[in-house]
């Protein structure tokens, strides 16, 4: 008997569509997986074996083959073994094949018959093409933002048998955090930043500086600061999150979907986060654009979408990483192609970056610093014509002496910067579109 199981599988940040086939026949009891599945998704069968037996369930002893449709595109993680076990035991007359009509699943089983969640679940979610999707009960406030069918969770395998045979089990839909409303409008109008944002009042002097930000902000450019050490170009960055505007619906998904690829977990108020990535200079090629050999990754670049890259020490980073941003800087994406996938993942960042005037830094800049002419063309060779021609903001910022002054009065905080950044938003929305 051959049962069906729509589920789906992750490639970047993006969920593709998996049929799951189980063929249970007579011959020498064994367990094949065809459609090149990865090692996770080869060592399913003691997973599933297990779990099934752990929740009082039988295990055929008969010849057991699984198919990971489309089979011509590799498929991984270990998302694809709740279907495979729901699969086999509709195959072997445990379920009535009838009852997984329209509903598709996703999730890692534990051996006691546990549901665990996967990386990536939200866009999972999203991507199984079916009616009813089943997916792990600790992943309910990721799902929740999802633009899908039906969504119901599920803490044990034995609680999906039930609600499939149509027996009182906990098995239950989750609600929509988003129901009917515009994907453009906003999903907060404060914003939540990462630990070291500094506020605008916390700032003195860098009138220039601060204005600089703001017009970065309002009109979506990115920056330069160039200026010795200690003149606060690191403090600069962490005060631009503090006055761009809140993330929109669609946004708010694109994020949580990225952070979903990444294993993370979101919780009441992810929507108004934004991005702040601050990645070391010693970063290579791969960590900052995305990739891998056996899955892709997102990068850097990725993870920064909708909020700000900042990169300190600019001149350190290796030419090949800086030349790399070219793409997304320009397009708002980035393809990664490998030799068996591909995947294009998102980078529209505001992109801030630092870094002294020359390698030694000193306070006096070039002329007066014990850097040899040959380390001063090196230091500034990094930066090509056609990367420089992307910032549209170069600033050289100077030492001022009490910087930063907690509580410093009579200084503009970040709230009333942020009202003029959304007006401005608002107007170019307006004349633009």
């Amino acid at each position: 008997m051959i049962a069906t199981v729509a589920s789906a599988s992750l490639v970047g940040v993006e969920g593709r569509p998996v049929t799951v086939e189980v063929h249970v026949s007579n011959g020498l009891p064994g367990f094949t997986v065809v459609g090149l599945p990865d090692a996770a998704c080869r060592e399913s069968m003691n997973r599933v074996r297990s779990a099934i037996l752990s929740s009082g369930l039988k295990w055929p002893t008969r010849k057991v083959t699984v198919n990971l449709a489309p089979s011509g595109t590799r498929k991984g993680g270990p998302g694809l073994d709740l279907p495979i076990a729901i699969g086999l035991l509709a195959a072997s007359g445990e379920l009535a094949v009838e009852a997984l009509a329209g509903v598709g699943m996703v999730g890692e089983l534990g051996l006691d018959g546990t549901i665990r969640t996967v990386p990536g679940i939200y866009s999972l979610a999203e991507s199984v093409r079916s009616d009813r999707v089943v997916v792990p009960a600790e992943a309910e406030c990721d799902v929740s933002m999802a633009e899908s069918g039906a969504v119901f969770v599920a803490s044990r395998l034995r609680h999906v048998v039930e609600w499939l045979n149509g027996l009182p089990t906990t098995v239950r839909r989750c609600r929509s955090r988003f129901t009917g409303g515009d994907r453009e409008s906003r999903c907060d109008e404060s914003v939540s930043t990462h630990a070291g944002a500094v506020d605008f009042s916390s700032i003195r002097g860098h009138r220039l500086a601060k204005r600089a930000l703001e017009v970065a902000a309002a009109g979506g450019h990115n920056c330069l600061l160039v200026g010795p050490p200690g003149s606060g170009k690191s403090t600069l960055a962490n005060s631009l999150p503090t006055i761009l505007p809140p993330l929109t619906v669609s946004g708010a998904r694109e994020v949580a979907r990225i952070k979903s690829a990444m294993g993370g977990t979101t919780h009441a108020g992810w929507e108004r986060e934004l991005p702040f990535r601050s990645p070391h200079h010693s970063a290579t090629l791969a960590a900052m654009t995305g990739g891998g050999s056996a899955q892709i990754r997102p990068g850097e670049v990725t993870l920064a979408h909708r909020g700000v890259l900042f990169l300190d020490e600019l001149g350190e980073f290796r030419t090949e990483v800086l030349e790399a941003l070219r793409q997304p800087l320009e397009e708002g994406v980035i393809r990664v192609v490998r030799a068996n996938s591909e995947a294009v993942l998102p980078a529209d960042f505001h992109l801030v970056a630092a870094m002294n005037p020359c390698p030694c830094g000193s306070p006096d800049g070039p002329g007066t610093c014990r850097c040899r002419q040959t380390e001063l063309s090196r230091y500034h060779r990094r930066l090509s014509g056609p990367l420089l021609d992307r910032i549209d903001i170069r600033l050289a910022i100077r030492p001022e002496t009490g910087m930063v002054v907690k509580g410093a009065e009579r200084q503009e905080p970040s709230v009333k910067v942020a009202e003029r950044v959304r007006k401005v938003r608002s107007i170019c929305l307006e004349r633009q579109g």
